[in-house]
């Protein structure tokens, strides 16, 4: 099968930001993946500047006009960074999906300053060129692709730093993460495939919402799921209750993901079908079949 041709019930997920990076593609601290399925296209998130999205895209054949929707998972510069560039390369009126808190102002103190770290673009700015649908409810994207909503039931580890913070009152408190969402995507009939931004919710949480809202299998999880600084306990558990899932059969991980937490899945069982993100990296699900390309060359004409 070409990989670059989707057939009636292919899925096509292509990396492109990311902390790795194939050449020619620039790496940063950031995340996003173009989304395509015969139903519509879609991009989750614009990583961390606007020169590493666009130049990206580029290198990629990727064209902005291309798309019918960008989701935010959640407010935090190395997700929405690239929003001011991409803007202008967009179909005026294109929908954008997120969470109502989405311009809540975030801020991060892992520099030893108070600095802030929310959302770079005015909410005024991006309602002039987009359009926001910011809800905590779920909702249908496009054809096969939906954001997750709100995840409020948290029992499990959540995707937590010491660092994060939001200015609430007259004091700082720590960031609550009411804005991360993640993305489900149907990649067969009662198939889903779970695309994440950074799953600050936690991943367990994230699973346990979206499974009790979309009833089938969870076939694959993608994306960074914030288990960077978990300790051995808490990732030996996360593995064995991603172990207890029917059906799942690839891993695609990276950005907060953590390379403890990669290894383990390894060495504890998940490494048949694990992949280790990387912007450039085109991942093609097609009849519960994975293949994954690295797409390294810029077209023709594209510096």
């Amino acid at each position: 099968m070409d990989p670059t041709e989707l057939g009636v019930s292919d899925v096509q997920l292509t990396w492109v930001v990311n902390d790795v990076a194939l050449g020619p593609l620039r790496q940063e601290h950031g995340y996003a993946v173009w989304i395509k399925m015969p139903g519509g296209t879609v991009l989750l998130d614009t990583g961390g500047s606007g020169d590493v999205l666009v130049g990206n895209l580029a290198a990629l054949g990727l064209n902005p006009a291309d798309l019918d929707a960008v989701v935010v998972s959640h407010a935090h510069d190395d997700h929405t960074g690239g929003l001011s560039d991409l803007l202008p390369l967009l179909r005026p009126g294109t929908p954008l999906y997120a969470h109502p808190t989405l311009f809540r102002r975030r801020y991060s103190t892992s520099s030893g300053k108070m600095v802030d770290r929310g959302i770079p673009v005015q909410e005024e700015v991006l309602s002039a060129r987009m359009d926001l649908r910011l809800s905590a409810a779920p909702a249908l994207v496009v054809p096969g692709v939906w954001v997750s909503g709100e995840i409020s039931e948290r029992p499990e580890l959540e995707g937590r730093s010491a660092h994060h913070w939001v200015y609430e009152g007259s004091a700082f408190r720590p960031d609550p993460y009411e804005d991360d969402v993640s993305v489900v995507i149907e990649v067969g009939r009662g198939d889903y495939f779970l695309l994440c931004g950074c799953c600050h919710a936690g991943l367990l949480n994230t699973l346990k919402t979206v499974d009790s809202r979309w009833h089938g299998r969870w076939i694959g999880i993608g994306g960074g799921v914030h288990m960077v600084g978990a300790d051995p306990v808490q990732i030996a558990a996360t593995i064995a209750a991603l172990r207890e899932l029917e059906g799942l059969d690839a891993l695609w991980l990276g950005h907060c993901s953590g390379d403890a937490f990669i290894a383990a899945c390894d060495a504890l069982g998940l490494g048949d079908g694990l992949y280790v993100g990387a912007a450039g990296q085109r991942l093609t699900i097609s009849h519960g079949q994975y293949h994954l390309d690295d797409v390294t060359v810029a077209p023709r004409g594209v510096a």
